[in-house]
């Protein structure tokens, strides 16, 4: 089950979908095929986000090789989520944020240093809806 100060991390050769029940989320492992040359896949969580969660949600996108994500934080942005990604000067490799921000995915480019502010502000505000 999602809740409040639980990080969940996708475990090696899984994918993690999110659900929802009502008001609760809960995370899935599933097996599937590679996407975006992936498994796990950014593309497949976030994608599970944007069609459970919506609005709801937010996605944020670190620096990373290839364009995994990028289709997927394009998606929830455009079903109403909240969407961040990490900007080139303070990237260690640039690839995944900017397919993400080149395709429209990212509401705000942010540094590193600004990423985790972004997140907590919209969780107080998230919380008040």
């Amino acid at each position: 089950m999602v809740r409040q100060g639980l990080v969940l991390i996708a475990p090696g050769a899984k994918h993690m979908t999110l659900h929802r029940a009502g008001s609760r989320y809960t995370v899935h492992i599933v097996d599937g095929p590679h996407v975006s040359r992936h498994r796990p896949s950014v593309d497949v969580m976030f994608r599970s986000a944007s069609q459970m969660a919506g609005r709801n949600a937010m996605g944020v996108i670190l620096t990373g090789m290839g364009d995994d994500g990028a289709r997927g934080l394009l998606e929830m942005r455009e079903a109403g989520s909240h969407t961040v990604a990490q900007d080139e000067e303070s990237s260690v490799v640039f690839g995944m944020p900017k397919e993400a921000i080149q395709r429209g995915a990212a509401a705000k480019v942010l540094p590193l240093s600004r990423v985790a502010n972004e997140i907590t502000t919209y969780a107080r505000m998230a919380g008040g809806k």
